[in-house]
């Protein structure tokens, strides 16, 4: 087994606080911030904090699985603070692409769709268009170019990482939320959440049921550098359902499959169903300071 995906325990800390110029008087908020157990993760602990103390908390399972927490304040507060204090055990298996070659692209979506075994609510989700990921001409184009009917498999999962990865460049305030995935195609230019959503668009146009994935992955400071506190990021990559190996992840960002250093909080069909946080709340501010820090720990 490859070093990269033996069993790893972390320690997350996700901090996100808002600070306003006038008081809050109600705040009303939801996201997905306990990460989810699977095949692959072990929840072991989790603490979430609030504060100023909410009236109400609430946590539930949303549609496609997620942990989801819900929450009222109602005193007059000009600062907001929600602290999620995890710790995971993880461990990815190794994938072998190679095997994936008996199916052509086709071949594979033609195998999922005939597949009773599979819940067809649930992979029409993750076949179908949503609001992030646009199955427009554009896109399909180039999905048929990067991963064409006939091409096999295995070697397409790893071309359209790759294919996303040097032909695109990572650039911090090149998108906006409401960027869309034609409007990357032109300035080959986002972050993660773009190379994501466009990812999963390919596949989606090819007829392979594919999620978005949202969570953290261990980084490590250049040779010589010490980590600095708060200096991680919450991160997204794609998973795409195969028939035999089941869903299989992989990051375009990072230009490889996800391994043992990727811990998962939710999925879905794009990053609006994966919000850590939104939320409505009720004030007469007209200024806000957005404060995030992460912190990834390796506890082996």
């Amino acid at each position: 087994m490859s070093e990269l995906h033996g069993r790893r325990r972390y320690q997350v800390v996700h901090k996100t606080a808002y600070t306003y110029d006038l008081p809050v008087t109600t705040s009303y908020g939801r996201g997905c911030l306990r990460p989810r157990a699977s095949t692959q993760q072990t929840l072991l602990e989790h603490l979430l904090t609030v504060e100023p103390a909410p009236r109400i908390v609430d946590e539930t399972r949303d549609l496609f699985g997620n942990h989801t927490h819900y929450f009222e304040i109602h005193t007059d507060h000009e600062r907001f603070e929600v602290v999620k204090d995890s710790t995971v055990e993880v461990e990815w298996p190794e994938v072998d692409l190679s095997a994936l070659d008996e199916y052509t692209v086709a071949d594979a979506a033609r195998t999922l769709r005939a597949d009773s075994t599979l819940d067809p609510v649930e992979t029409a989700l993750y076949t179908l268009p949503s609001r992030h990921v646009e199955l427009s001409g554009p896109v399909r184009a180039f999905a048929e170019q990067a991963i064409p009917d006939r091409r096999p498999l295995g070697e397409a999962i790893e071309a359209l990482y790759r294919e996303i990865y040097s032909g695109f460049t990572y650039t911090k305030g090149a998108t906006t939320v409401n960027s869309t995935l034609s409007e990357v195609l032109v300035t080959r230019a986002g972050v993660c959440q773009d190379f994501a959503h466009l990812a999963v668009a390919c596949f989606r146009a090819m007829g392979l049921p594919a999620r978005y994935v949202s969570g953290y992955i261990e980084t490590t400071p250049p040779a010589g550098e010490q980590k600095l506190a708060g200096s991680d990021a919450t991160h997204a990559w794609v998973s795409v359902l195969t028939p035999g190996a089941g869903w299989v992840d992989l990051d375009p960002t990072n230009n490889h499959l996800a391994d043992s250093r990727y811990i998962v909080t939710a999925w879905g069909r794009d990053f609006r169903d994966v919000s850590p946080l939104r939320g409505v709340i009720f004030t007469e501010a007209t200024k806000s300071t957005l404060s995030v820090a992460v912190d990834v720990v390796p506890l082996d």
